[in-house]
């Protein structure tokens, strides 16, 4: 569809089309759509088909996942379908952008499998984890037969966390607050999540670390493919290569202060102008040798 001097394509030609990301964010929004207009027939018609414990829509109800292990083999699909769910307008917004920011930064350096496994499987953490805490700590035991968890928060923090994992040293523009490190973006979500569970919502902000866990796990994991099979927390034993950036030092004798400052300036240059390419002409537009530097840059 054409207006005036703009293109507006139909979210069907998008979600063929787009990346991932775009199909995500039309997934969890087509979802949202589809139970607010099944919940206004059941209300029209007066059907009940939730326990009346909780405030949220029937439909959502069975699309959550519950905290009750009973429950849980009741319906457990919950542990899927909760990641696409959101009880209200704002919560949908908020994931949604969030995920705009973290998946454009994520797809930059990595490919769409990566980025749907990790959403995948960073939403099924967080539901683990969400689980394991109501099961586990005595604080939730009067509440572990009625907490729901529902929302796409910790698939889109493992996102998030992931990019920040990938690159740390990546500057981002936010409104208000300047160039900013990616790394203290994913620090300060995590912090907030940490500092919030005892005030609200504390089974929301526990999968939401659970998420954060995956992301930063998995990258770890991909950022040092030599580990041994037998522990990912080992160091590994592949002989790593020597070739060196451009324009670095390769003697061998101590290196005086300004060797060093110099030599971290020339690295910072580099990387510098090789995330000022990404940002033009995207990740694939770098040569090998471009993103063997950014691989390991990454790893710092």
């Amino acid at each position: 569809m054409i207006a005036g001097n703009f293109r507006i394509d139909p979210p069907a030609s998008v979600f063929r089309q787009g990346s991932v990301m775009m199909r995500l964010i039309i997934i969890n929004a087509a979802v949202f759509l589809l139970i607010r207009i099944a919940d206004l027939f059941l209300w029209l018609f007066q059907v009940q088909t939730g326990p009346v414990f909780t405030s949220i829509s029937p439909l959502t109800f069975w699309l959550s996942v519950p905290a009750s292990l009973p429950e849980l083999a009741y319906r457990p699909w919950g542990i899927f379908t909760y990641m696409f769910t959101h009880e209200g307008f704002f919560h949908l917004l908020f994931n949604m952008i969030t995920l705009y920011f973290g998946g454009q930064i994520f797809l930059q350096l990595l490919n769409s499998r990566k980025m749907l496994s990790t959403y995948i499987l960073g939403g099924f953490t967080g539901a683990v984890f969400f689980i394991l805490s109501y099961n586990v700590f005595p604080v939730f035991s009067d509440s572990v037969d009625q907490a729901l968890a529902i929302g796409a928060s910790a698939s889109v923090l493992a996102v998030l966390i992931a990019a920040a994992t990938y690159a740390p040293g990546l500057e981002v523009n936010l409104f208000l607050l300047g160039r900013v490190k990616l790394k203290y973006i994913a620090l300060a979500f995590v912090l907030v999540d940490i500092l919030s569970i005892s005030r609200s919502n504390p089974g929301g902000h526990i999968a939401h670390l659970g998420g954060a866990a995956w992301g930063f796990l998995y990258i770890r994991f991909l950022l040092n493919k030599g580990w041994k099979q037998s522990g990912i927390f080992q160091f590994s034993t592949k002989k790593k290569r020597k070739k060196a950036f451009r324009g670095l030092y390769t003697n061998t004798r101590p290196m005086t202060d300004e060797e060093y400052n110099a030599r971290k300036r020339d690295q910072q240059e580099i990387i510098d102008a090789i995330l000022d390419k990404i940002a033009k002409h995207g990740y694939d537009g770098l040569s090998r040798e471009e993103k063997e530097i950014l691989f390991k840059a990454g790893k710092k």
